[in-house]
């Protein structure tokens, strides 16, 4: 090796190699260049953030995922964790309706069913509809909080979870039965169950607790979209010296003569070294660079084995100035209460059978909404036929995939414009543009299996299947991102403080983090 070839690797040995700059690489960096590490974060594509992304049409911001965060309240869990980051206080946002954050509907009924803030209010808003179910809702919020607490991590805490099968193998749809008489109440709390993709024989309860509670706390919109949340923590990583860098696909890992690993190589075939190398890809990319020799095979098969959750089919509109009056909720809305479970694997005529509405306002005057977002299900067998086009270019979304599949997309954007009708009949003539995208959009610009929402389906007959530790069987080989826990930007953010604590110690990190905490809460 020549003097230049040993410089350039001196120049890139690092304590810390991150690879993927999804919400979990980038608090798994924050937290370990806190500590003085030297650490670097490699991106693929063009945008760091992973599902924080955010992208720009006809002058109007529209998010890849984070369409609204709970637990941002002073105090709560994800202010907390955010609150150690250095971020909590910097964030742009606006509280949703504390009456009804989500609102869930169907089309058979001309009711508006709230899901509100605070645990009282939310027993509170249901009862009118229900009050014979008054006594059952105070139950259900109860199980729902005793679930959350006993999860240590989900609340700042040391420890382990205890007795997890008995937990973890709860199935929520079998649990609510058996709690409620009333079918209607039934669908409407897991009407926002596209925040976890509902099926009814597999979903386990501590799921959907964990996927609502924090919202129910208090729920809140990121005003201008999710991506100030990357950018806020890429800052914080340049505060500690921490490198993060773009165009890096990493394609390999680079072994020693003793075959451990000592660096990694982009496809453009730059190599960086290091220590320690944390995956915020695809786990099972990670297992196909290494091989499943290193990981063992029975993880690799238990891995590779997994089922993914389906992907969505989004239609994004921007409304003419002034036309549409801001809507301060997310709406929930279904062909019928039968749709509430199982929804993405029904066979429908009238496609799409569900669908979740978000909206933006307009920075101009927040009395008018600027944007509508609206997701459906879509698995990607519907694009399997283009699935060899990709596209990570925003500015180049247009016609690459083929005439048939942007007609593919004309019909589906019709059929949702069609229903979106049927609650409010006048939206087309309110409407300035169109835009849409499909799970080979969020293949390519989130880099998920099969452009996956939220990576392996969780199953309540089998819950330890999808448990993936933070720790590989390769020494110095750590995983973080959804897969790690739970989904979601808090699930994302706790999985990332897991991580940190396999390397850190658990007892060292979580100290550290109260004791934070405290200072800033007394200054």
């Amino acid at each position: 090796m020549n003097t230049q070839s040993i410089q350039n690797k001196l120049d890139q040995n690092y304590d810390v190699v991150v690879i993927g700059s999804g919400l979990g690489g980038l608090v798994s960096a924050v937290i370990l260049a806190k500590e003085g590490k030297r650490v670097v974060v490699l991106e693929k594509n063009n945008q760091f953030g992973g599902n924080l992304q955010t992208f720009v049409r006809d002058k109007t911001i529209f998010d890849t995922g984070v369409h609204y965060i709970g637990g941002l309240a002073k105090g709560e869990n994800l202010y907390n964790y955010f609150s150690y980051l250095n971020i909590a206080d910097k964030l742009n946002l606006r509280q949703l309706n504390k009456d009804g954050f989500d609102v869930i509907s169907f089309d058979d009924d001309e009711n508006e069913y709230p899901i509100a803030q605070t645990y009282q209010n939310f027993v509170e808003q249901l009862a009118v509809f229900f009050p014979e179910e008054r006594e059952n809702l105070i139950e259900y919020s109860k199980k729902l909080e005793e679930l959350c607490l006993a999860f240590p991590m989900y609340n700042l805490n040391i420890g382990t979870f205890a007795d997890e099968e008995n937990f973890l193998s709860i199935n929520a749809k079998q649990y609510i039965d058996s709690v409620f008489t009333n079918e209607r109440l039934k669908a409407v709390l897991v009407g926002n169950n596209f925040l976890y993709v509902g099926q009814a024989e597999k979903t386990p309860l501590y799921i959907h607790a964990l996927s609502v509670n924090s919202y129910i706390h208090s729920a809140w919109r990121c005003v201008n979209g999710g991506s100030q949340i990357a950018k806020l923590l890429i800052k914080e990583l340049k505060k500690y010296k921490g490198e993060i860098y773009k165009y890096q696909e990493i394609e390999s890992f680079v072994l020693d003569e003793n075959e451990q690993v000592i660096g990694c190589e982009s496809k453009e075939g730059k190599q960086y070294f290091g220590d320690l190398f944390i995956s915020n890809i695809d786990i099972k990319k990670t297992i196909d660079m290494l091989g499943e020799r290193k990981f063992g095979k029975p993880f690799s098969r238990r891995v590779k084995s997994l089922e993914v959750t389906p992907s969505a089919f989004t239609v994004y509109l921007v409304f003419k100035p002034e036309s549409f009056s801001y809507i301060n909720h997310n709406i929930y809305h279904f062909t019928s209460i039968n749709d509430v479970w199982d929804s993405y694997e029904k066979e429908t005529n009238d496609w799409p059978n569900t669908y979740i509405a978000t909206f933006g306002s307009d920075p101009k005057d927040e009395e008018y909404a600027e944007s509508m977002t609206v997701m459906t299900y879509m698995t990607f067998e519907e694009v399997q036929k283009w699935e060899d086009s990709y596209n990570v270019d925003v500015n180049d979304n247009y016609g690459n995939r083929g005439e048939a599949y942007e007609e593919f997309k004309r019909q589906k954007i019709e059929l949702m414009i069609n229903k979106l009708e049927k609650k409010f009949p006048d939206i087309r003539e309110k409407i300035q543009a169109i835009h849409s995208s499909s799970p080979l959009s969020y293949r390519d610009f989130i880099g998920s299996e099969k452009g996956n929402m939220y990576g392996y389906l969780k199953d309540s007959n089998n819950p330890m299947k999808t448990f993936i530790s933070p720790r590989s069987k390769v020494k110095n080989v750590f995983f973080t991102g959804q897969n790690v826990r739970v989904h979601g930007v808090l699930g994302v953010t706790v999985g990332a403080f897991v991580t940190c604590c396999e390397i850190l110690g658990a007892e060292y990190l979580m100290n550290k983090v109260h004791r934070e905490i405290n200072e800033k809460a007394n200054e």
